[in-house]
């Protein structure tokens, strides 16, 4: 008896030191985020905007987001490397072009594998810059893009099967629906709207491949009451993934 209360405490002892040398499961590594916005001349509270879009993303806890207000930081590729996804959010307009080093520094960013989260106006930005309309696969040119008044409109997932839009079902917003947004860029739709504006069918949430990266096109979010819309909150999670990873994660 005495010889079997030894072995239970040593097996006991055993257990013990085991759990002890246990290591947690570990979390997975948050997704680097470089969140870059700028003043648009007031056609948009902008920093609210950046804001309720950095407070989406952490609040997932998925997200490691950091903000800067200036596109220039992209002339340095060292830089770029500390993160997993550009999100441009607003209209740099205050900025005007981006110089040569930093243009190229950006598609290189995308095309090595990584991602860019393209959202509302952002794509205004650098007029004269035609192959930045490509990366985004469509552009708001000013003069020629449009949208009606503000109102609350219906938005129809297109894709169903897709990991940014998968389970999700049409949803109202309170929102501009844009329109007659420029290019000839292969893309592959997720949601769309008909805009009585335009009087046609528009897409509205889109991805493309550029080189080995990936892109998402997202046309809504002029406000931070848009941006609260949940389906909206969900797209701009799974697409931030999805454009860094290649697959979202639930």
């Amino acid at each position: 008896m005495q010889r079997l209360l030894k072995v239970l405490a040593l097996a006991a002892m055993v257990a013990v030191l085991f759990c002890l040398g246990a290591k947690a499961p570990q979390k997975p590594a948050q997704i680097k985020v470089l969140l870059i916005t700028g003043d648009d001349v007031g056609a948009h509270p902008w920093r609210e905007i950046s804001e309720t879009t950095r407070e989406i993303l952490v609040g997932s806890g998925k997200f490691d987001v950091k903000v800067v207000e200036d596109p220039l930081i992209l002339e340095s590729a060292a830089a770029l490397k500390n993160y997993d996804v550009i999100v441009f959010t607003i209209y740099a307009q205050k900025q005007g072009e981006l110089p040569a080093q930093a243009q190229e520094n950006l598609l290189n960013y995308v095309k090595s594998g990584k991602g860019f989260f393209v959202q509302h106006l952002a794509t205004a930005s650098f007029p004269k810059w035609d192959e930045f309309g490509k990366l985004c696969g469509r552009k708001w040119v000013m003069g020629t893009s449009g949208h009606g008044p503000r109102s609350v409109f219906e938005s129809q997932i297109v894709d169903k099967e897709h990991p940014i839009t998968k389970g999700l079902t049409n949803f109202t917003t309170d929102d501009e629906l844009y329109a007659k947004l420029q290019g000839n860029e292969d893309i592959h739709v997720l949601i769309q709207a008909d805009s009585p504006w335009s009087k046609k069918t528009e897409p509205l949430i889109f991805v493309k491949n550029y080189g080995l990266g990936r892109v998402v096109h997202n046309a809504y979010g002029h406000d931070r009451k848009a941006l609260m819309t949940p389906s909206v909150q969900k797209i701009i999670l799974r697409g931030t993934e999805w454009a860094a990873t290649g697959k979202v994660t639930e």
